[in-house]
């Protein structure tokens, strides 16, 4: 058991057989959403983030009949008793953790995050991938933002739920900021479909705070930390970070295009100058990085997002998106008339990218 951290509370956080723990060494406020003794508690002695697969780049295997019984069995494996004790669990690398810290005064918010949406991310509401039924539940995807934070000050049950709510809101504010997508629906992703979140507080210290909001200090500082670190984990863990957001493919990805949508399009063209596929995708990585190119297919995704939240009516977005296809993709025209307005624009982009693609250059 290694340690690589003691908190301001003296708390201790250890690696350990794929996890990190936090033991606590004084009383502590509890509210987690585990299925290990999950809700708000005042007698947890542990906390736990355990990386569940069978090795790397594998599935998760239950050592139970039941989720809860494998985490059972998962914190007696760590040392710790399963009576007093929550854990989440994940697919993420516990060498991809990352602790971020920060102060006014004194008062100190440490947020310890894992994190990986590259194949679960998902956008709230998007349909469901099972129906709960007779207790039995699905092991967690690969995949999963998994968030403790530790808030070295006393607060009560109900100020801890509401951290819990500033910290899903920081979560998902870093996830919209790098404009990553849903893998079921073409929204924007708001985190993935397995997420879990522990916050802990010092029952223990003098320091007694009343709210965790957006317009208080606390809730600030659990705010700035909460995101900073999810984008951090989220770069560590798949390289999903700024940079490599600014590539056509990457935003485009939720609305079905993709090297291989381009490719199937572009075969289908009467062009009189045919690319090989080779030829094609190497002039394909070139263009989609273009930052101009990104900037304006970004802004059609933008408008179809509108256009599907109701704020833009149809004919305005198309309108929106013919004058950007007019202006940087060579003219092509959306020139379907359908109830679909998506597939239309959709269809019409593809049609774009791969006019670039034929003439080898990017306005």
């Amino acid at each position: 058991m290694m340690l690589i951290e003691t908190l301001n509370t003296g708390d201790k956080v250890y690696l350990y057989n794929k996890s990190v723990i936090i033991k606590f060494v004084g009383k502590r406020g509890v509210l987690s959403t585990s299925i290990l003794n999950g809700g708000y508690s005042e007698n947890m002695t542990a906390v736990f983030n355990h990386d569940a697969k069978t090795a790397p780049g594998m599935g998760c295997k239950l050592k139970a009949p039941t989720y809860k019984e494998h985490m059972e069995i998962i914190s007696e494996e760590l040392g710790l008793d399963s009576k007093v004790t929550t854990g989440i669990g994940t697919a993420a690398d516990m060498k991809n953790m990352v602790i971020v810290k920060k102060v006014h005064k004194n008062l100190v918010v440490t947020a310890l995050v894992t994190g990986g949406i590259e194949t679960n991310g998902g956008r709230v509401g998007d349909p469901a991938s099972y129906i709960e039924e007779d207790s039995k539940i699905e092991l967690l995807k690969p995949g999963t933002i998994n968030i403790v934070v530790m808030i070295d000050g006393k607060i009560d049950s109900g100020v801890l739920a509401r951290s819990l709510v500033t910290i899903t809101e920081a979560k998902t504010a870093a996830i919209q900021e790098l404009l990553a997508g849903s893998n079921y629906s073409t929204g924007l992703a708001t985190g993935s479909g397995t997420d879990g979140s522990i916050v802990c507080c010092n029952l223990e210290s003098e320091r007694v705070y009343s709210n965790a909001g957006k317009h208080s200090k606390l809730g600030e500082l659990i705010g700035i930390s909460v995101k900073e670190a999810v984008k951090k984990a989220l770069n560590l863990q798949s390289g999903l970070n700024e940079e490599t957001q600014r590539s056509v493919l990457r935003r485009a990805k939720r609305y079905g295009i993709n090297s291989e949508t381009l490719w199937e399009n572009y075969v289908l063209t009467d062009s009189e100058r045919k690319l090989h596929k080779l030829d094609y995708m190497d002039t394909l990585f070139k263009i989609e990085k273009n930052e101009r190119v990104v900037s304006y297919v970004s802004l059609i995704l933008h408008l179809l997002d509108q256009y599907q939240w109701k704020l833009l009516s149809k004919e305005i977005v198309k309108m929106q998106c013919q004058e950007i296809l007019d202006k940087i993709f060579l003219g092509v025209s959306i020139e379907k008339e359908s109830d679909d307005l998506i597939k239309e624009i959709i269809e019409s982009l593809k049609v774009s990218i791969n006019r670039l693609i034929e003439v080898s250059e990017v306005v």
